[in-house]
């Protein structure tokens, strides 16, 4: 009987610990075909991975990714995932060096498959159809009530951006970030922006700087 394939090893990358946890958890049932090697956030992966998984939560999209600054070692694949689902933004992504393109309103098994595919050699992207779901995973905030956008708008005041910055980074209008800020400054309870700063760092919004590698699954392929 011939052995099982060997599971794809991933590296989930994002600049917050909550949110590659939340990933990681996510893939979790299906160890035996995606291996999650390593979280990183805030840091580029070290261990030697298939593919990168860059969840795009208060990072740099389309053409604004630098795929190459993703890892250190060897030459993984880089796998966006994203709620963020407009057709420039995805060819953007592809253009910059992204092996795929994942949404954030597919079911799990699909999600492996597709990384899966990837590995194969596959380039995977949205179907026309696809919807996203931004209630998948954890974010910053989300035990307060912040749903995903609002949290990364949110993450990115933290960080010091203005809302036009906000707007160019996600990929939103200026008018969808004034919009996402007004409904998650009432859920904060906060009026101004520096309350808003004060209230984003003392509730988990400031980036993490951490890398979490699982000491039974570091070794290096032979």
């Amino acid at each position: 009987m011939p052995d099982s394939p060997a599971p794809v090893r991933v590296a989930i990358n994002d600049d917050y610990e909550i949110v590659v946890a939340g990933v990681a958890a996510l893939l979790a049932p299906y160890a035996d075909r995606v291996e999650v090697v390593e979280l990183d956030s805030n840091k580029a992966t070290a261990s030697n991975v298939d593919i990168v998984l860059y969840d795009t939560f208060g990072q740099d999209q389309g053409q604004r990714m630098d795929v190459r600054s993703l890892a250190v070692t060897g030459k993984p694949k880089v796998v966006v995932f994203s709620w963020n689902l407009q057709p420039e933004l995805i060819d953007a992504a592809i253009a910059t060096g992204a092996a795929g393109y994942l949404w954030k309103g597919m079911a799990t098994a699909d999600m492996v498959e597709a990384l899966e595919k990837v590995h194969a050699g596959e380039s995977v992207t949205p179907p026309e159809a696809a919807r996203s779901d931004p209630a998948v995973g954890a974010w910053p905030g989300r035990e307060f009530g912040l749903a995903a956008r609002e949290a990364e708008v949110v993450a990115l005041i933290t960080q010091g951006f203005t809302n036009q910055e906000i707007a160019d980074k996600v990929y939103l209008s200026i008018n969808s970030v004034k919009t996402y800020i007004r409904t998650a400054y009432r859920k904060m309870g906060v009026q101004r922006r520096s309350q808003a700063v004060a209230w984003g760092l003392s509730h988990g919004f400031a980036p993490d700087h951490v890398r979490t590698v699982d000491p039974n699954r570091e070794r290096q392929r032979r």
